[in-house]
């Protein structure tokens, strides 16, 4: 770990309703295994680093299953705001409520997970970022990119941090970043323009969190390069929302048609048509479909990886 020498966290803990997995419930905001602004401690603690209103924050948060609570601790300008904003990130406010699964492997997990909440950060920037970073490459491609952009211009996480961690740039440090740089870390030209799109209104972006989440959506997609995919990413995170889907995913409407109807192949009108029934849960069923782990046999080509960093 790095040390910030003198300076102690802020303490709360967190009682949560019912059952709270961590793992489940946070999964979504870790851009892999590397992340700089998320890592899972071997005790199984989550630490993740927010740029909040108030400045660059640190959480550590611990399960502590003997009290049924989540210890908190919090680190820099932002912590107030940061443990402040815990229940939502934690999916206080989440309501699985008249959610009736038919038998199967979905119901199964369901039961297995029981602690799965849909998480809300309340920041869409830092949202928005890893998702345009996401649009049409592959995973590998996305984290490598995003864990590169955060480590080169980043700033030091706040707090005794695990090694590498780091605090999202701002958009004022992402608009000064320079064409070679980024071509030094694999990102093509369009995602580029979008990312610098979205730093250059950057305030206004994060008045979107206001907003309910389809008019976030219609909000955020007024930024040239952000269509329906990237605006659904950030509003599952942002907001905690509950019924958005990720229209034009590679791979989700052939994992929803194969659970639920046994197809290898369904396209996007088949699967919203598939979890029409279950509004106002679409994006519960869909965490919890990506949480089978039971994934579409594959007949076509996969998306290719590519380095644009040789080009």
């Amino acid at each position: 770990m790095t040390l910030t020498a003198g300076v102690l966290p802020l303490e709360r803990r967190y009682r949560p309703s019912g059952p709270l997995d961590l793992d489940a419930t946070l999964g979504p905001h870790r851009r892999g295994r590397y992340d700089p602004c998320h890592r899972v401690g071997s005790d199984g603690a989550h630490w993740r680093t927010w740029r909040t209103p108030n400045g660059a924050a640190t959480v550590r948060l611990a399960a502590d299953p003997a009290a049924g609570e989540i210890s908190t601790q919090a680190w820099g300008s932002g912590a107030d705001w940061a443990l402040a904003a815990v229940p939502s990130l934690l999916g206080a406010d989440d309501d699985w409520t008249g959610l009736d699964l038919p038998p199967g492997r979905v119901r199964d997990t369901r039961r297995r997970l029981p602690g799965m909440r849909l998480s809300g950060s309340g920041r869409v920037f830092e949202a928005l970022v890893p998702a345009i970073l996401e649009q049409l490459v592959t995973g590998i491609e996305a984290h490598r990119t995003w864990t590169g952009l955060v480590r080169r211009f980043g700033e030091p996480a706040p707090g005794p941090v695990p090694e590498g961690m780091a605090v999202l740039p701002s958009p004022t440090a992402i608009r000064s970043i320079t064409d070679w740089e980024w071509h030094r870390r694999g990102l093509d030209g369009a995602r580029r323009r979008t990312l610098l799109s979205a730093a250059s209104v950057a305030p206004r972006l994060e008045e979107v969190g206001t907003l309910a989440a389809e008019e976030a959506m219609q909000r955020l997609m007024t930024v040239r390069g952000i269509g329906v995919w990237t605006a659904a990413e950030v509003v599952q995170r942002s907001h905690g929302a509950g019924d958005v889907v990720s229209v034009g995913d590679y791979h989700l409407p052939n994992a929803v048609g194969f659970l639920f109807t046994g197809r290898a192949r369904t396209d996007d009108a088949g699967m919203l048509a598939l979890l029409e029934p279950y509004r106002p849960h679409r994006q519960r069923v869909v965490r919890l479909v990506e949480a089978t782990g039971v994934a579409a046999p594959r007949y076509g080509p996969r998306m290719s990886l590519r380095d644009n960093r040789s080009l």
